[in-house]
């Protein structure tokens, strides 16, 4: 079953959360089910964590959000997509579904607006998960290549045929076949009257990456007090050096990688995404939010 719940971010803005399966109504104690909050990475959607949340639903109260300007909530046409607005609309959502102290789970993108609302707020995060998200700059260069590689995309799509053929095999990003990433780019893709176009706007997506690329981001990850767990793809964006910093960096950081994994870890290789970040559930799911 899924379910959709509708809040509001900062702002005003309408925001779509989802959660994929009944929640369990209590532990075996009595006490509420552990609350998690999935945040998807940069033109991603709440439906791209159902795999995780499903299995997660059996024990946690797992709940994934369209962030602002993705999937199914608002995408205000003068913004803001910044960092602020990013993390002040995850600290409503944790507020509004009563999920507090949730353990947060990130990708890209989303794994920075968990850490950043793990320092900022650690009375409402209990655990943190990072998913291939480097803590460096990422500097002018790197968001220059990205809008050239948004003027790349052969928009309008003819078919969703087209859509994972060219993100899994044609794209000049990709270095060999990988037909899940053509299936994670169907997914944000929308039939038009002129054929399939993604469902954000990609200026947007230049508008909120700008926020971040230019700036590094490790005093944040020193100020995140609760236990943390930085999982890399084996082939991901994050080096394996710089993760092994942010661990050390992290108060209570803990690293994983997944095997065969590129930066899409969860959606690659869901089984050793799983078989990643299970012990660390279990181990902090029932632990007292630390004090800051």
């Amino acid at each position: 079953m899924v379910r959709r719940t509708d809040l509001t971010g900062a702002d005003g803005v309408r925001l779509a959360a989802w959660e994929f399966a009944d929640p369990p109504k209590a532990t075996g104690d009595g006490d509420p089910a552990p609350g998690v909050l999935l945040l998807h990475g940069l033109m991603g959607r709440g439906a791209h964590w159902a795999s995780t949340a499903r299995w997660l639903s059996g024990r946690y109260r797992a709940v994934a959000l369209d962030q602002r300007g993705h999937g199914r909530s608002e995408k205000p046409v003068d913004g803001p997509f910044t960092r602020e607005a990013y993390v002040a609309d995850a600290a409503a959502a944790v507020e509004q579904l009563g999920l507090a102290p949730v353990t947060l789970i990130g990708h890209s993108m989303g794994a920075l607006t968990a850490w950043q609302l793990a320092a900022e707020r650690p009375d409402l995060v209990r655990a943190l998960v990072i998913c291939d998200m480097r803590a460096s700059a990422l500097g002018a260069a790197s968001q220059r290549e990205w809008e050239d590689w948004f003027h790349s995309w052969p928009v309008p799509f003819g078919t969703l045929a087209d859509v994972r053929k060219w993100f899994g095999e044609d794209d000049p990003r990709v270095e060999r076949p990988n037909p899940a990433r053509g299936e994670f780019y169907a997914e944000v893709m929308a039939e038009r009257a002129d054929g399939w176009r993604p469902v954000f706007s990609r200026r947007h997506m230049l508008k909120a990456r700008e926020t971040w690329v230019h700036d590094a981001h490790w005093e944040e990850l020193a100020h995140v007090t609760c236990p943390t767990l930085v999982v890399r793809g084996l082939d991901g964006e994050l080096g394996r050096a710089e993760a092994q910093e942010m661990v050390r960096v992290l108060p209570h950081g803990q690293y994983a990688e997944v095997p065969d994994a590129g930066h899409l870890v969860h959606y690659d290789q869901p089984e050793g995404w799983r078989a990643a970040i299970e012990p660390f559930l279990e181990e902090t799911a029932g632990r007292p939010v630390p004090a800051p």
